[in-house]
């Protein structure tokens, strides 16, 4: 028998594969297409504390190997989150991860203590939101505001802490380690890269927001090489994520490191993704004589 059984912070997924935030909707959007119940987990669309409607359109561009989108977290808020989406993931056999996202630390920590004393698993907190209060620049991408908001929400969450980091930083190192610092339970990395496109007959930009963040194949260098160098420089579990479509994309990330990894872009052109990745992490580890996924994770030094 193959195990590929992981644990992050005190939680146990029976396999290493979850959704990325922000592709997969609530769950109930792919439930038609997909069995949940395979996942290691769902990992949900940003949550905040109100409503928010999102960028203007359009917000969602193809390029070469991946999309840019600048959806701006829209979501329908907590309240209706708890009602109606989580409602409906706690029916399924898998994990519940719920990204959080804030325009200023009082927003992160009012949906993290109401999310407290829900049935979720962990949270997951995106602080490449737009900090608001700080001139527009992202929690994330500083060292001092990274140690600042994950102490604080760890100060009010009842629920293992997952802290989302942006690639768009200059070392990552310096940034995982302040969360951790500070008291992250785990570190889920990366975010999308921020790119642009030119519609060149229109003459404009393809997306209202100008700017978007990249996602897809094209982008999973750049990720597999952060995930490496976060995951030997810090002692929590870590999740990657970015450009990851196949199980070969997943093991190598495994290998590298991520002791979980996170399926985005491409459940837009394979619904399936997530699964047919578990299902091929399973095979390879029989094929190589592992009997646990555990064996591989950060085998290759």
């Amino acid at each position: 028998m193959i195990s590929t059984k992981v644990n992050i912070a005190g939680v146990e997924f029976k396999n290493p594969v979850t959704v990325a935030s922000g592709t997969f909707g609530h769950g109930e959007e792919f439930a038609d297409l997909v069995d949940i119940n395979k996942l290691g987990a769902v990992t949900t669309k940003g949550v905040a504390n109100i409503p928010w409607e999102g960028n203007p359109t359009p917000r969602i561009a193809e390029v070469y190997g991946g999309m840019l989108n600048a959806i701006g977290l829209q979501n329908p808020g907590v309240d209706t989150f708890i009602e109606r989406d989580l409602k409906f993931l706690k029916q399924k056999d898998t994990k519940i991860i719920v990204n959080v996202c804030g325009r200023s630390i009082e927003d992160y920590i009012e949906t993290v203590e109401r999310l407290s004393d829900e049935a979720v698993d962990m949270l997951e907190i995106n602080i490449s939101c737009p900090n608001v209060s700080h001139g527009g620049i992202a929690f994330g991408t500083n060292v001092d505001s990274v140690r600042d908001i994950t102490s604080q929400i760890k100060a009010h969450s009842k629920k293992p802490v997952i802290m989302k980091l942006s690639p768009n930083v200059t070392d990552i190192t310096e940034i995982a380690k302040a969360a951790e610092d500070a008291g992250a339970d785990a570190l889920s990395l990366i975010n999308t890269i921020t790119g642009m496109k030119i519609d060149i007959n229109k003459r404009c930009f393809a997306i209202a927001n100008k700017t978007g963040g990249m996602s897809g194949p094209a982008i999973k260098p750049v990720a597999l090489r952060m995930v490496y160098q976060v995951a030997n420089a810090v002692k929590v579990p870590v999740i990657g994520m970015g450009g990851i479509a196949t199980a070969e994309d997943a093991i190598e990330f495994l290998l590298a490191g991520a002791t979980m990894v996170s399926v985005g872009t491409a459940n837009f052109f394979n619904p399936n993704a997530g699964i047919d990745v578990a299902k091929g992490i399973e095979k390879y580890l029989e094929k190589n004589g592992f009997s646990d996924v555990n064996e591989i994770i950060g085998l290759v030094k």
